[in-house]
């Protein structure tokens, strides 16, 4: 394919300075090799739509149809690869269209802008994602359900400060994080509840004077409606974007303590778990070193979320309209999803795959740990909680002492088994998240 002569923008004025073109394109035409696909997609779409109004004819729209699904498949070959010889998506896909059908694939631009245009195909990339997403963290979800499945009886300290607290159980800890990655499963699908609206046919936000069919093409994509104030649709430019990054977040924070918990049982003072040398790496001079790089660069993530957040609510603070300036809101968008879904991925594998130390868990339950099972126990035999509570503290360091921690332990096991963990509850929530 021949390199373009001019933007879809010339009008055969003077030429913008090479500079300020490379500086006004910046990595977009990178970034949207992302974007493409759906921007094809959305394109085909449009070209339909345009038929049924009569702007096209049936020939043409049959030979546009067929151009966009030529160049969609050598995309998804790998054969056609967007780079330097075009300043963005949007351009490619015209000069493809002109130069395989002439005076026909010049048509195919009729009654968009490129600002609805990257609209749509962001909107479509988001919808994507958080399915994904979704998806991610069912898949967490699940790997730390089945693994609490077979832990239910495997007592350890539960910590608060950091400092020993009372008996729980492995199990309990993993239904936890279970529990809030499903929860995060539903933040993702109200984020693409409230973006699934096709703002394609809004233009350059003020719509155009042909009478579009808006929701013939909005059906034909798979959105619920139409987005329908054209200036709407531009002022949600980045507003959209932002709330699918904090949707990603959301699942990033969960990953991270999640991350954290292991990294720090992990450590030779806790010992409670082993990371598989598969998600380990060494050390470049110290022999006897296993790093637990995947665990630390997933604690990482949130991060890289939070960032982007920041750049595009900065770039909200703008007046109605499109500027130029919401064209930064695809590189921090992009890179998140990138980044934090690869991260999501692989911790199902993590979890299922942990080495336990049963021995070194229950050896962390000291007497002292029992205090509150005891003065609970006091309670409901009638002294009142706070009595109890005064006379186990009083006691701690004799009655505890005498109690058999095998006999305090079983029976705290006991109580905090699959049933009083919820873990059928869970379960059944997982399933009807999927669907099953």
């Amino acid at each position: 394919m021949t390199r373009p002569s001019r933007p879809l923008w010339d009008k055969g004025q003077a030429a913008l300075d090479v500079a300020a073109q490379r500086f006004c394109a910046g990595d977009d035409v990178l970034l949207d090799r992302a974007l493409l696909p759906h921007d094809l997609r959305a394109s085909r779409a449009h070209v339909a739509g345009l038929a049924r109004i009569g702007v096209l004819t049936d020939h043409e729209s049959a030979q546009l149809i067929a151009g966009l699904d030529e160049l969609a498949g050598l995309v998804a070959r790998g054969a056609f690869i967007l780079d330097d010889r075009f300043e963005d998506g949007h351009s490619a896909i015209e000069h493809f269209l002109g130069e395989r059908l002439g005076e026909v694939g010049r048509k195919v631009h009729t009654g968009r802008s490129r600002n609805d245009q990257v609209l749509v195909a962001m909107r479509l990339y988001l919808r994507e994602q958080l399915a994904a997403l979704a998806d991610r963290c069912l898949d967490l979800a699940a790997a730390c359900l089945a693994r609490a499945d077979a832990t239910t009886d495997l007592a350890m300290p539960g910590y608060t400060h950091l400092q020993r607290a009372v008996p729980t159980s492995f199990a309990a800890l993993l239904a936890g994080h279970a529990e809030a990655q499903l929860d995060d499963v539903e933040v993702a699908r109200a984020a693409a509840r409230s973006l699934d609206a096709c703002p394609l046919g809004t233009a350059a936000g003020h719509g155009v004077n042909l009478p579009l069919d808006r929701d013939g093409v909005a059906r034909e994509l798979g959105f619920s409606r139409v987005q329908v104030s054209p200036v709407n649709a531009q002022n949600s430019r980045g507003k959209h974007e932002l709330l699918a990054v904090q949707a990603l977040h959301q699942a990033l924070l969960d990953l991270r303590r999640l991350a954290w918990d292991l990294s720090l049982f992990a450590t030779a003072e806790f010992g409670f778990v082993r990371l598989p040398d598969a998600y380990t790496t060494g050390s470049s001079i110290m022999p006897n070193k296993r790093n637990p790089d995947v665990v630390e660069l997933l604690r990482a993530l949130p991060a890289l979320a939070e960032g982007a957040m920041v750049e595009l609510s900065a770039l909200l603070s703008l007046p109605s309209g499109y500027h130029r300036d919401l064209q930064a809101s695809k590189a921090p968008t992009l890179r998140a999803f990138e980044r934090g879904l690869a991260g999501l991925a692989l911790a199902p594998a993590l979890v299922a795959s942990l080495e336990l130390d049963p021995a070194r868990m229950r050896a962390a339950i000291d007497p002292a740990l029992h205090a509150t099972d005891r003065a609970i126990e006091l309670a409901t035999a009638g002294i009142p909680f706070r009595d109890a509570y005064q006379q186990v503290a009083a006691e701690l360091h004799s009655t505890l002492q005498d109690r058999s921690p095998e006999h305090s332990l079983h029976a705290r096991v006991s109580l905090g088994g699959a049933g009083n963990l919820g873990l059928d509850r869970l379960h059944a929530r997982l399933a009807a998240l999927r669907g099953d």
